[in-house]
């Protein structure tokens, strides 16, 4: 189940406090408004001081107009299930991702994932980490669980670590290697660059087929004690270690 994490953010303010971040005036002007009745909470009218509220859940009105706090920062791993587009709408009316992360704060997509893979996704509305994660220069590590077609070869786990020709340039694979008792079908294939359809198309260069495709790593997360489908908010340490992360990237390039 979804699980908040209070190192990230607070789970619960007081009334006044909320009003007064979302500008709405001072805490004693906004307990003026609390005892007056002109502040609702989820419809219902709270007169109540020392009431709280949930930013993230409860719907505040005053007067009858809605109030919104300042935005707060969210980061949310996503154990992506398969059969899922990594968008905010489809026009089609398939099943995307924020259909398993419902919150009132909008989180976009860090990268994407095809709509068969499967795994790690981060979901932030943090645009300057998603971009950084994002950007080629960080060289984010992604490591991948990949059944394919036939047994793979030596040769060609070689030829993914020594790099291969693709369509829009040069891609070579950091680690390649197969899962034993799997008849050298599963390949554990880490890589640090985001291209669309990447591993796919690696394989398919080397005349594989990916018949299924898990993503198990990013940036150093995995998605262990999160099933298929549920989702979690980044611990506080994580945040920090992927802005970490990308700040040293940011140094190696510069």
């Amino acid at each position: 189940m979804e699980r908040k994490d209070t190192d990230l953010h607070q789970e619960t303010l007081r009334l006044n406090r909320y009003l007064a971040l979302a500008g709405v005036g001072s805490r004693r002007k906004n307990d003026e408004l609390i005892l007056s009745g002109a502040v609702r909470v989820n419809g219902t009218v709270v007169k109540e001081l020392g009431s709280k509220v949930d930013p993230l859940h409860d719907r505040v009105t005053v007067n009858g107009k809605p109030v919104l706090a300042a935005q707060r920062s969210l980061y949310i791993l996503l154990n992506k299930p398969k059969d899922c587009i990594t968008t905010l709408h489809d026009e089609r009316g398939r099943t995307t991702v924020l259909d398993y992360v419902r919150l009132r704060q909008r989180v976009y997509p860090v990268g994407r994932l095809d709509r068969d893979t499967t795994g790690i996704l981060l979901l932030t509305n943090d645009g300057d980490l998603a971009h950084r994660l994002t950007h080629p220069s960080s060289e984010i590590e992604k490591i991948y669980r990949a059944r394919l077609d036939k047994s793979v070869t030596d040769d060609d786990l070689r030829a993914l670590r020594k790099g291969v020709r693709l369509s829009d340039g040069p891609a070579r694979a950091a680690e390649a290697t197969v899962i034993p008792g799997t008849r050298r079908r599963e390949v554990i294939l880490s890589v640090h660059e985001g291209r669309n359809h990447l591993v796919r198309r690696m394989f398919e260069a080397q005349r594989y087929t990916v018949r299924q495709l898990e993503r198990l790593g990013f940036a150093g997360l995995t998605t262990q004690g999160v099933a298929r489908g549920k989702w979690r908010f980044l611990h506080h340490t994580e945040v920090q270690h992927l802005k970490t992360l990308t700040a040293h990237r940011d140094e190696k390039h510069a």
